[in-house]
């Protein structure tokens, strides 16, 4: 079936954007319409639905709520080939490029791809990168893989220059949730010199200068899931300071 590349214009448009990450084993149905109606005040660009384990399974009213009362995109973040929920408007299909676990390369994927193939919602094929940040994470448990070493820059480039050379969409760079600490930004900028596709930044990132040094260091989204879970007042404060950055 034809598909149509709306998310993937606005994901390369130049401006700098915030997507805030919800993982629904993280809030009850009841707390998802303050969630959609914060991102909605704040002008977020994007809610990614998913993690690395996600056990609820209601998926079709967490969306229906999300959608309700926040205009931005719903795009699937999938932890695996379970978590597909057709009402979405898009899905990262991920591959685990920064590790050696075929399955999250390519397995996972052939067993979801007849289902997606039928599915009307924009398919963002996105390459996939852990970076370590100070502990172990439940991605990095679940997905059976080493993290890039946090001061592995070159490692963390030429990863991402092969992702976008095997003709991946999107590069998204995770510390992980709760990391102890975010994405050198070195490792950032290094990687956005680097590649020409859009660049997603994610993991550890608690306050607006945070974010604000991700987007300036290269980042073109800035996902921040967890310090939203702990305090969703948050959202104003990483928003406007991400959306800073495209006022000059």
């Amino acid at each position: 079936m034809s598909r149509n590349f709306v998310l993937r214009e606005r994901f390369s448009d130049g401006k700098k954007k915030f997507a805030v990450l919800i993982d629904p084993d993280k809030f009850a149905l009841s707390e998802i319409r303050t969630i959609a109606e914060s991102s909605e005040k704040a002008g977020v660009d994007f809610l990614f639905y998913g993690g690395s384990l996600v056990m609820e399974n209601n998926h079709h009213k967490y969306i229906a709520v999300l959608k309700e009362y926040c205009s931005s995109p719903v795009i699937l973040f999938p932890g695996n080939q379970f978590m597909i929920a057709e009402d979405a408007d898009g899905l990262m299909l991920l591959s685990l490029i920064s590790g050696r676990n075929a399955e999250m390369l390519i397995g996972k994927h052939v067993v979801a791809a007849p289902f997606l193939k039928t599915c009307r919602f924009e398919i963002l094929p996105t390459g996939y990168m852990l970076i370590e940040n100070g502990h172990s994470t439940a991605v990095s448990y679940m997905s059976s893989t080493i993290p890039i070493p946090a001061e592995q820059d070159d490692i963390a480039m030429c990863t991402a220059v092969a992702g976008e050379l095997l003709g991946l969409q999107l590069i998204y760079m995770d510390a992980g949730s709760g990391a102890e600490n975010p994405i050198r930004l070195p490792m950032i900028k290094k990687v956005r010199q680097n590649i020409t596709i859009p660049l997603i930044i994610g993991g550890g990132i608690r306050t607006g200068k945070q974010a604000k040094a991700a987007a300036g260091a290269g980042a073109d989204v800035v996902v921040v899931g967890n310090a939203i879970e702990k305090k969703p007042s948050l959202i104003h404060e990483l928003c406007d300071a991400v959306h800073s950055l495209n006022q000059k």
